[in-house]
């Protein structure tokens, strides 16, 4: 049984409501309460629902695109509650992946004249199990900043983050 075909354990009426409150969880706010349905999903069914459907919603408005295939393990109205609810809040779906990406993809690196900024990578590039690492750095030349973009993977990030240390060792010494 596909973790997606759990939400056929409630009734199509209640669906379209459970959904929002999914909804409403990935945008940052409260998710569904396991109280109201704890009848229906064990503690364990329940966990694997939420992220299943969060899951769900970020891939779809991610790639802007149903994806049919995931959705044909579920009813005919369930399906169809999942494509309403999307269609509805699509833009606030948008809205808060772009804010989650912003808050896990920058940060600065103070021991340096410059600015390291981390992005995530295509999102097609996370199903395929490498995480890749997109680095700019706004380097300052002649006193004027000039971005510097570069695309890594782990064994090149962590190359990168050895060679940044013994630099800062030798700028260490020569204070």
């Amino acid at each position: 049984m596909s973790t997606l075909q759990l939400l056929n354990k409630i009734p199509a009426a209640e669906c379209l409501k459970f959904l929002h409150r999914v909804v409403d969880g990935v945008c940052g706010r409260s998710y569904p309460k396991r109280t109201d349905y704890g009848e229906t999903w064990t503690l364990s069914q329940w966990s694997e629902l939420l992220e299943a459907l969060s899951a769900l919603f970020r891939v779809i408005v991610g790639k802007k695109c149903s994806d049919t295939e995931l959705l044909s393990v579920l009813e005919e109205s369930h399906a169809a509650a999942v494509c309403q609810c999307v269609k509805s809040r699509q833009e606030e779906i948008h809205q808060a992946l772009v804010e989650r990406t912003n808050a896990i993809s920058t940060t600065q690196l103070q021991d340096f004249d410059w600015q390291m900024k981390l992005a995530l990578s295509s999102d097609k590039l996370s199903f395929l199990h490498t995480p890749l690492l997109t680095l700019t750095l706004d380097v300052k030349e002649n006193g004027k900043p000039r971005p510097v973009t570069i695309e890594m993977n782990r064994e090149e990030l962590q190359t990168l983050i050895s060679a940044m240390e013994a630099a800062n060792k030798v700028v260490l010494q020569l204070k």
